[in-house]
C-alpha cells in the first residue's frame, strides 16, 4: 500500500532539509503525522516543531557529522494506517527511530508492531493509561491523564474554587476520550472529595448538544469534567453558557489547544486544564515559541501559538538525537538492528534530560517524567494557576 501524500507545507519543509546533504549520508527518522481524525488540529503543527528541532540539531554538526532527515508517513488518524506506516518506514526506509503516531487509538496497534520490528516509537499526545508499559520499543512524551487531571483538582482545592459536585460529559467514539470519561476524570474526581452526580455522552464530531445540555442544566454542578478533543469541548461550553449553566469546564490535556481560548471566547472563561508547555514560563519557551509563530505564519497556518504536543514533538527530537550521540550511531545499513536497539536502550537509560518542557526523564512504563503546569482560561488567555515538578 502506498502512503498517503504529504502536505504542501510538509514536503517542502523535508525539501529544504534534504539539500544539505544526500539522504544516503544523513541519519533518517520516521513520522507518523495525522492529517485527519479528531486531534488533526494538533497534529499539523507538530511537524514545525519537529523541524525546528532537526534545524537546530544539523546546524550545530548533526550527529557525528552526519545530519538527521524526516521520512513522513500520514496516518490519517486511522490506526491501520499507523501500523501500515510503521512497516514501511522501518522496512522500507530503514529509519533508526519513529516520531509518533499522535493518538491513543493509534499507539494501541503501533507500539505491538513496532515490538515486533524491534524500532522505538515515540508518541507526542498519546495518554490512555499504561499504553506503552508492555512494551521495550515503546515510549510516550506525555504524562498519564490520570496523573496529570489530579494536579488540576490539587489545584482547584489550593485555590479553593468550588468543587463539591460535578458532572462528566465525553465522547464515545475515541479511545482517549471515552477513557477519560469512563475511568480518568469520575475516579480523579471522586478521589478528590468531589461527588460525582451524572454523565452525559456524544460522538465526536456532533454539532448539537442541546439534549446533553438540558441533562447537565437539571442538575447544576460546580464542575463539568470533558473528555473530548477542543472542538467538541468548544460546542459544548457554548451550549452550556446558552443554557444558564455557569459550572467550570475542567479537563485533561485532550483540550490543550493554545487558541482554546479564541473558540470559546468568553464561554470558557474558567475553563482549567494540565498541560506540560507554558509558553511564558521562561526565556527558552519564549524563543521556541517566537520560532514556531514566525514558521507557521510563514506557512499560512491558523494557529501560531505552539501547543504541549508542539513543545513535545520537539523535545522527542531532542530525545533521539541525545540517544544517538551516547549509542554513537553510525547510520550504516549493517548495523541498522543493533542500532535500532542502542537507542531504544539510552532513551530507557534517560535521566532529567534539560528538555524544552523541563527536566525529563522516562519511567519503566515508557511514559515520560516531566512537569505538569495548572492552566485557566480568561478573557481569551491561558494563565498559570499551579505548578508542579515531576513526581510532586
Amino acid at each position: 500500500m502506498n502512503p498517503r501524500p504529504m502536505g504542501a507545507m510538509l514536503a517542502a519543509a523535508l525539501a529544504a532539509l534534504g539539500a544539505g546533504s544526500a539522504a544516503g549520508q544523513d541519519l533518517p527518522l520516521g513520522y507518523l503525522p495525522s492529517a485527519a481524525g479528531p486531534f488533526a488540529t494538533f497534529s499539523k503543527t507538530n511537524e514545525i516543531a519537529a523541524q525546528i528541532a532537526i534545524d537546530e540539531i544539523n546546524a550545530t554538526g548533526g550527529i557525528a557529522g552526519k545530519k538527521l532527515r524526516i521520512v513522513a508517513f500520514d496516518t490519517a488518524g486511522k490506526p491501520d494506517q499507523a501500523v501500515v506506516g510503521l512497516r514501511k518506514l522501518a522496512d522500507d526506509d530503514k529509519v533508526l527511530a519513529i516520531i509518533g503516531p499522535l493518538s491513543s487509538s493509534e499507539c494501541r496497534v503501533v507500539f505491538p508492531a513496532g515490538d515486533r520490528t524491534g524500532v522505538a516509537s515515540m508518541s507526542m499526545a498519546s495518554s490512555a493509561p499504561k499504553l506503552a508499559e508492555p512494551f521495550q520499543y515503546a515510549f510516550r512524551n506525555t504524562s498519564d491523564e490520570g496523573y496529570m487531571f489530579e494536579r488540576v483538582m490539587r489545584s482547584l482545592k489550593q485555590k479553593d474554587l468550588a468543587m463539591a459536585t460535578g458532572a462528566i460529559a465525553y465522547a464515545t467514539d475515541d479511545v482517549i476520550s471515552k477513557v477519560m470519561g469512563e475511568n480518568v476524570l469520575p475516579a480523579v474526581m471522586k478521589k478528590a472529595g468531589t461527588d460525582v452526580k451524572l454523565s452525559v455522552t456524544f460522538q465526536t464530531q456532533a454539532f448539537d448538544f442541546s439534549a446533553q445540555v438540558s441533562q447537565l442544566v437539571g442538575q447544576p454542578t460546580d464542575l463539568i469534567g470533558v473528555g473530548s478533543g477542543p472542538d467538541p469541548a468548544t460546542r459544548l461550553v457554548q451550549e452550556l453558557r446558552r443554557q444558564g449553566h455557569k459550572g467550570r469546564l475542567v479537563a485533561g490535556s485532550t483540550i490543550a489547544d493554545p487558541e482554546l481560548g479564541r473558540q470559546m471566547g468568553k464561554a470558557g472563561d474558567g475553563t482549567t486544564i494540565p498541560t506540560t508547555f507554558y509558553a511564558e514560563l521562561n526565556d527558552r519557551a519564549k524563543a521556541f515559541q517566537a520560532e514556531f509563530a514566525k514558521r507557521a505564519k510563514a506557512a499560512g497556518l491558523d494557529r501560531t501559538t505552539a501547543a504541549q504536543f508542539d513543545a513535545a514533538t520537539y523535545d522527542i527530537v531532542l530525545f533521539y538525537a541525545n540517544a544517538m550521540k551516547q549509542a554513537k550511531v553510525t547510520g550504516a545499513p549493517s548495523n541498522l538492528a543493533a542500532e535500532r536497539t542502542a537507542i531504544k536502550d539510552e532513551l530507557r537509560k534517560m535521566k532529567d534530560f534539560p528538555a524544552l518542557e523541563g527536566a525529563i526523564s522516562f519511567g519503566s512504563n515508557g511514559d515520560a517524567l516531566k512537569p505538569v503546569y495548572v492552566i485557566q482560561l480568561q478573557d481569551g488567555k491561558w494563565t498559570l494557576i499551579g505548578q508542579f515538578p515531576p513526581g510532586t
